[in-house]
């Protein structure tokens, strides 16, 4: 089955909202190559409404590897008010979310990336499909915006599997969602 792999910026105290605001000063070739690794794993991406909006905005007109990355690969949309989606290559998850992309974990292929889309994310752990989370931790306190677990109200059992430190003091963590058979054992 395939792994969907989450990745997002966050700030110290776990702002996730708006990172092109506060997570620039930290982006250097450490960071990038962290990137270009997750893409190189992936072969697809899965999108919440309002970060396939700003991305099918932005990268449709990019132009070096990154662009050709996101314009090129099988983008999966999750959304209620969408009617439909133009971006190259994206389809519009239009059934119940959990029943549809848990058919997409099913399909032959390389893990599922999911940028950004916190609300998604949040949906993907209550719908038991979310595999991994990678987080870079940037060394800024933002104070106001929205956080992942902005109103959770239930435990989620991670484990550790990697970290690694960038010379401008971001942290790369990932985390390894842990299901109920993991960690009753």
């Amino acid at each position: 089955m395939r792994p969907i792999i989450a990745g997002l910026f966050t700030s110290l105290d776990g702002v996730v909202e708006a990172p092109e605001k506060w997570q620039s000063p930290y982006f250097d070739n450490e960071m990038g190559q962290e990137m270009g690794q997750a893409m190189a794993e992936a072969d697809a991406l899965l999108l919440g409404r309002r970060t396939y909006e700003t991305y099918a905005q932005a990268w449709p007109n990019a132009e070096g590897p990154v662009a050709d990355f996101m314009n090129g690969v099988p983008k999966f949309v999750v959304s209620t008010t969408l009617e439909s989606v133009g971006w190259q290559n994206s389809t519009l998850i239009k059934g119940d979310p959990g029943v549809e992309i848990a058919e997409l974990k099913r399909r032959p292929g390389r893990s599922i990336l999911v940028n950004g889309s916190a609300t998604l994310l949040r949906s993907l752990v209550r719908y038991g499909l979310l595999d991994e989370l990678r987080l870079m931790v940037c060394p800024v306190v933002v104070g106001e915006g929205r956080r992942l677990f902005d109103g959770w109200n239930a435990q989620v059992p991670v484990k550790l599997v990697r970290s690694q430190r960038f010379g401008t003091g971001v942290l790369a963590l990932d985390y390894r969602i842990r299901r109920e058979a993991e960690h009753s054992a």
